[in-house]
């Protein structure tokens, strides 16, 4: 199997866009590239441009998501690493036949129409890694 492709984005768990985007933006002078509601993670993340990657600010909307039981354990901070790669699905097959444990053993829709999942933090020495898999033309995944 090849190497993910490069780092799409690193999420950064946040209390509050609105409060931490002028940092991003202003200070750092990073372009904003636009905000969206993620259902299926009950967030709102802020994708922000950084070279040809991004950094994700993401919202908890919920008291129950996995974001706000993140900054309630652990405070505000980075959550994880996603990575772009081709065929989420038959490297998840491929991870759990290697033993390795995952959150997800089936990827779900999340920003910008990628497809996504999640290894368990356990593999990589407690570092969650979220594996992105956009569509064609969403190569650069957002407009």
């Amino acid at each position: 199997m090849t190497a993910p492709n490069k780092i799409a984005h690193i999420g950064i768990a946040v209390k509050s866009l609105e409060a931490t985007l002028p940092f991003y933006s202003v200070q750092l002078g990073l372009k904003l590239l636009g905000t969206e509601e993620v259902p299926s993670e009950q967030v709102k993340v802020a994708f922000l441009e950084i070279g040809e990657s991004r950094i994700e600010l993401l919202e908890p909307l919920s008291p129950e998501s996995a974001i706000a039981k993140f900054i309630e354990k652990r405070g505000e901070g980075i959550h994880h690493i996603a990575l772009d790669v081709e065929d989420v699905q038959a490297r998840l097959d491929r991870l759990k036949e290697n033993g390795v444990p995952l959150i997800h053993e089936q990827p779900k829709e999340g920003a910008h129409d990628a497809m996504i999942a999640f290894l368990h933090p356990k593999a990589a020495n407690g570092v969650l890694y979220e594996l992105c898999q956009y569509p064609p033309q969403g190569k650069t995944h957002v407009d």
